[in-house]
């Protein structure tokens, strides 16, 4: 595993960088919050996978 080079959290950095984005209208504030559903719904889709829970883990 790579290690940080920095003291900055790049997870953080990138909620920082959402929370900075100020939505112009109730379009484009629905379309932001789309966007985050979005993610959230492909990674649940990217970890749901119950092929490994038989194999155990050392």
């Amino acid at each position: 595993m790579t290690k940080n080079k920095s003291a900055v959290d790049k997870n953080l950095q990138n909620v920082v960088k959402d929370l900075e984005q100020e939505p112009v209208n109730a379009h484009h504030a629905n379309q932001l919050q789309r966007q985050t559903e979005d993610l959230r719904h492909q990674d649940h889709l990217n970890h749901e996978d119950e092929t490994d829970l038989d194999h155990q883990l050392s």
